[in-house]
C-alpha cells in the first residue's frame, strides 16, 4: 500500500524519527521513498546515515517530492511552516498532521483551499513500535487516505479511525497522555516492592513486565478487563486484599479524573492554538 508512495516528513525529531523506523524496518516503505527536513544539518546527517533515507533543510523540497506529507513539528511553530509550504500543497498530497493541540478546523481555515487532509494522535510509546494512535478525517479526505494513515501508524504500534474529530482530545487525554499515568503507577509499584523487601532493580523490572503482560493480555483475549480480574481474585487471596485497598483509595476515580482533567486541558491548548492560527493569517 505505501510501497509506491513518496512520504515526506517535515520535522525529523522522536516521532518523526520513531515513524522513519517503522516504515522502514517493516518494509512498508523503501529508505530510497523517504525524505525528511529538519533545522539542523548534523540531525539530517544522522537520519540519513542511520536508515539511507534523502534529507534536506528545506521544507519546500519535501512538499514537492512527497505524495503523502507529514507535519511532524512542534505546534508553536505550525503557522510558520504552513505559511512556508502552502503553495505547494493541493488535492494530489495528502496532508498528515501529528502536532498536538492543533485543530484541523484550524489548519483547514489557515490553509483556506481543499486538501486531503488527515489528522493523527500518537503517543510516546512509538518509540518502541507499541505506539497507541487515533486518526481523524477532514471533510476533504478520501477512504483510502484512512487506510494509507493507519498503515503508517500500524507501522508502529496500532490505530483506531474516529469518525468524530472533537473526539482527538479526548485521545490526547488517555492515550496521548497515558504513559505519564502508566509510569506513575509502574514508580509507585516499584516502591512498594521495596518498601516490602524486594531490591530497586528487581520492584522495577516486575512492575515493568506486570503491566506488559497485563495489557498484553487484555489485547490477544479480548476479554473484559473485569473477566481477567476475577480470574486472578480468589477468594480471601492476597488480590482481592490489594483491590479492597486501591478501591478504598479511589484508584478508578483518580485515574477518570486525570483523563477528564487532561481532556478538558486539550482542549482549552486547541482553542488557543486555533486563535494563533487565525491571529496569524494575512
Amino acid at each position: 500500500m505505501l510501497s509506491d508512495k513518496k512520504i515526506g516528513f517535515i520535522g525529523s525529531g522522536n516521532m518523526g524519527e520513531a515513524l522513519i523506523s517503522g516504515l522502514t524496518s517493516s518494509n512498508s516503505c523503501p529508505p530510497a521513498n523517504i525524505i525528511c527536513s529538519d533545522v539542523r544539518q548534523e540531525r539530517l546527517d544522522e537520519l540519513s546515515a542511520g536508515y539511507g533515507i534523502t534529507t534536506t533543510l528545506n521544507n519546500k523540497e519535501v512538499v514537492t517530492q512527497s505524495d503523502i506529507i507529514i507535519y511532524a513539528i512542534k505546534p508553536q511553530i505550525m503557522a510558520e511552516v504552513l505559511e512556508e509550504t502552502v503553495d505547494g500543497l493541493d488535492m494530489s498530497k495528502l496532508i498528515i498532521s501529528i502536532a498536538a493541540g492543533v485543530p484541523m478546523d484550524a489548519i483547514e481555515s489557515y490553509l483556506n483551499k481543499r486538501l486531503r487532509l488527515i489528522r493523527v494522535m500518537p503517543n510516546v510509546a512509538v518509540m518502541v513500535k507499541e505506539g497507541a494512535a487515533a486518526i481523524a478525517a477532514g471533510q476533504n479526505a478520501l477512504p483510502e487516505d484512512i487506510d494509507l494513515a493507519m498503515a503508517i501508524f500500524n507501522s508502529v504500534g496500532r490505530s483506531v479511525f474516529l469518525k468524530e474529530n472533537y473526539l482527538l482530545d479526548a485521545v490526547t487525554g488517555l492515550s496521548g497522555s497515558g504513559p505519564a499515568y502508566i509510569f506513575m503507577i509502574v514508580d509507585a509499584l516499584a516502591d512498594a516492592g521495596v518498601k516490602v523487601g524486594l531490591s530497586r532493580k528487581e520492584s522495577l523490572f516486575l512492575a515493568s513486565q506486570t503491566v506488559l503482560g497485563a495489557a498484553k493480555m487484555l489485547l490477544e483475549t479480548r476479554i473484559h478487563p473485569g473477566q481477567l480480574k476475577d480470574m486472578v481474585t480468589s477468594p480471601g487471596g492476597t488480590a482481592i486484599a490489594g483491590l479492597h485497598t486501591l478501591e478504598k483509595g479511589g484508584l478508578r476515580t483518580t485515574l477518570i479524573n486525570a483523563v477528564e482533567a487532561a481532556t478538558l486541558r486539550s482542549k482549552e491548548l486547541g482553542e488557543m492554538m486555533a486563535t494563533k492560527l487565525e491571529n496569524s493569517r494575512h
